[in-house]
């Protein structure tokens, strides 16, 4: 008897985290028509407004360049021409990849050179919706439009007056770093025409990661001829003209899957999810698609309050990408192909941005997925030895420091997830946290002095030794749980560390040689992009990491001496203007950065120092500059969902300071009424009562009607429903 109760309880339970029952919100409500593509597509957000899928490993979308930093995503709102469409896009980062697979139309054969094939477009013709993108081509006199599945693209073109309709397939092209790099970075190209309409091949190239791609690509008129054009100095890429027989107005269909493992692999993915022609049905399911992910979330507010909140609930569900077959076939990190243990493998997980409130908002969101995510860094890891810090197409690119994968599969241990091995997860996790790696890793200097020296780290000691104390601390939570004694107490101890970088002179963490000295001269505002020119922080200076102790906000003020001293620091943070033109360092109020991940936790600090109206106050001042309906609305990277994430968690009222404890730090809701429909059938809702302009302070809250009086919300008071209650007031 007693085992038929405990098989029950855990059905209970693992009915609750993957969310059997649906629960989508107002089925009569077009969510889609409140997210805007375009947000993030200037400056520096670095998002793209093509067709994509939630988790989908395509992204077709326009490409307005692909040389610098600039165009990370291939699209800048404001440049004139497009060299064409590519399959794949990321997200909101700061470095570049992918954009396989340019295709772009072209009517007339007086082409000299690429510049040629290029176009200006009706600006006010261009249309962006989820899982849609169209625009009018000028040269080409060629409408263009885009729609997609997982794994799959599809294309209309209808050309108003051909004089020779084709297509430009650019197989050399990329988004790189520099001219050379672009003309460079392919490796192998390999093509084949199967028949009159169909196109495959394998390409493999070097940008952030070694990728190797193949695709299928089907017509539904008949290629009557082919050019390749000739290659450029260091080219191996192929570019081919292919030929249409086209009316007036008529329209070229193509549709175009990718795969990791091959031809095959790519064709089985078109096969089973575009069978037929049909693109209105193809974007109309991807409509609905998007449609049974937003509605997941009720918002009541202003019209521009709705396309901020649902556009940064789309962004965030870009990724991660599920990058396997539909059989679940991929390519791992070594190279061999293998099935994926869940069905469904994963990649682009930029771990250093989205642990911090990305990760925690898939755990209320999208709990179905957070077992498939954990699983896939857990085989990646135990491929390369070690968990992903940044995994993109199943590799590893290294970017940024410590290695939050360990956060993020803490974090789904404490929530109660147990679709995936907690003991292999562990284990990986421990590997992780001491056998150092090639890049990035030195455990043996980080145990011996028990912070990384300045004078022994290449670049980052304060920030990799900080950011890594946070592993520790998430890895001794998840042993704790799990029994494991001697693991939690050993890394419990290394958790500790960050107070072996706090200087009480100054009040900041800094930089300190292995002789226990502190590096000078000493500027605390010094900003530098460490990666890439040395230094001691990771985009960021002494001022903003000095707060990064997210596990231990209590000892990191006692090291300032209690409260007082603490929030006067702070004070200051927020008030001493800071002067840099560091591309990564934006979204400033004094040295506070909103537009880089180090700080998005630092406003919460004051609830947590007991004074939330200074929270309060913060969190509606970055609301109001720092996201704004329109393509320069973002003040930095989305970097894949995490800018985005911070927006509707903190327009909930909350924030995850902590992620792996499981709490919610208070702030201040920033809308009437948010509903979460939680995949268990049942509701959380969020009201802020007299809400307004003035009325931007907490007078008192209340759970299921009975008074509340704790500085945070836990995830088990969310999942479990019912209604959080903000009266709200203009006095602090």
């Amino acid at each position: 008897m007693k085992k038929l109760y405990l098989s029950i309880l855990s059905l209970m339970l693992t009915l609750q985290i993957t969310g059997c029952k649906s629960n989508q919100g107002n089925r009569s409500i077009d969510y889609t028509q409140y997210v805007n593509p375009f947000i993030g597509n200037a400056d520096n957000g670095h998002t793209f407004p093509g067709a994509t899928t939630p988790f989908g490993m395509v992204q077709a979308s326009p490409v307005t360049g692909a040389v610098g930093w600039r165009y990370c995503s291939e699209y800048v709102y404001g440049d004139s021409l497009i060299w064409g469409f590519t399959q794949t896009h990321l997200n909101g980062t700061g470095c570049m990849d992918l954009g396989d697979i340019l295709v772009m139309p072209v009517n007339g054969k007086r082409l000299k050179s690429l510049e040629d094939f290029r176009s200006g477009f009706d600006k006010k013709s261009e249309r962006a919706t989820p899982g849609y993108y169209s625009v009018e081509l000028n040269k080409p006199d060629t409408k263009a439009e885009l729609t997609a599945t997982t794994h799959a693209a599809m294309h209309r073109y209808t050309f108003h007056s051909p004089d020779s309709a084709s297509l430009l397939i650019d197989l050399q092209h990329g988004p790189s770093w520099n001219e050379k790099q672009y003309h460079s970075h392919v490796s192998l190209c390999e093509t084949k025409w199967e028949d009159e309409y169909t196109l495959s091949g394998h390409v493999r190239n070097s940008v952030w990661v070694d990728q190797d791609y193949f695709f299928v690509m089907k017509f539904d008129h008949p290629v009557i001829d082919t050019l390749n054009l000739k290659k450029l100095e260091g080219e191996v890429g192929k570019r081919i003209v292919a030929t249409f027989k086209l009316n007036k107005d008529e329209q070229l269909l193509m549709k175009v899957a990718l795969s990791t493992t091959s031809v095959e692999g790519a064709r089985k993915n078109l096969m089973k999810e575009i069978i037929d022609w049909n693109f209105d049905k193809v974007k109309r399911d991807a409509k609905d698609t998007w449609n049974s992910y937003l509605g997941r979330i009720d918002v009541t507010g202003t019209n521009d309050e709705k396309i901020n909140f649902y556009t940064s609930f789309y962004h965030a569900l870009i990724q991660p990408n599920q990058i396997s077959d539909v059989d679940g076939m991929y390519r791992n990190a070594a190279d061999s192909i293998v099935k994926a243990e869940t069905g469904k493998f994963y990649s682009t997980f930029s771990l250093w941005d989205t642990y911090r409130a990305a990760h925690p908002f898939y755990t209320i969101v999208v709990p179905e997925k957070v077992d498939e995510f954990v699983s896939s860094m857990v085989e990646q890891g135990e491929v390369q030895g070690f968990l992903p810090i940044w995994a993109l197409w199943g590799k590893e690119n290294y970017c940024m420091v410590a290695n939050h994968g360990v956060s993020v599969v803490a974090e789904a241990y404490r929530k109660g997830f147990r679709g995936f091995d907690a003991e292999r997860a562990f284990n990986i996790i421990k590997r992780t946290q001491t056998e150092s790696h090639k890049l990035k890793s030195n455990w043996e200097d980080y145990m011996k002095y028990g912070y990384l020296p300045s004078d022994k780290t290449p670049a980052e000691s304060v920030s990799s030794t900080l950011e890594s104390v946070y592993d520790d601390y998430a890895a001794a939570d998840m042993a704790k749980r799990m029994g494991k004694k001697k693991d939690a107490e050993y890394f419990g101890k290394r958790a500790d560390f960050y107070k072996n970088l706090f200087d009480t002179q100054t009040g900041f963490m800094r930089p300190r040689n292995s002789d226990g000295s502190w590096k000078s001269p000493f500027n605390p505002s010094m900003v530098g992009h460490s990666e890439s020119v040395g230094g001691d922080y990771t985009e960021g200076n002494a001022w903003q990491y000095t707060w990064h102790v997210q596990h231990d906000i209590p000892g990191l003020i006692k090291l300032f001496g209690g409260n007082d001293r603490f929030i006067t620091k702070l004070d200051s943070l927020f008030t001493l203007e800071l002067k840099t033109e560091q591309a990564d360092v934006t979204g400033l109020i004094g040295q506070y950065a909103h537009g880089n991940e180090p700080s998005h936790h630092v406003a919460y600090l004051y609830t947590m120092a007991g004074k939330p109206e200074r929270t309060q106050e913060l969190i509606r001042e970055i609301f109001d500059k720092f996201y704004k309906p329109k393509p320069d609305g973002l003040s930095g990277n989305d970097d894949c969902g995490q800018m985005s994430a911070w927006y509707m968690l903190s327009a909930m009222g909350f924030y995850p300071v902590d992620p792996v404890s499981g709490n919610y730090i208070f702030g201040a809701p920033q809308m009437p009424k948010i509903v979460i429909n939680l995949q268990n059938g049942k509701k959380f809702t969020i009201i802020a009562k007299g809400i307004s302009k003035e009325n931007k302070y907490v007078k008192s809250i209340t759970l299921n009607g009975e008074k509340y009086d704790k500085n945070y919300i836990t995830h088990e008071d969310i999942i479990g429903g019912g209604n959080l209650t903000f009266q709200m007031t203009n006095k602090k």
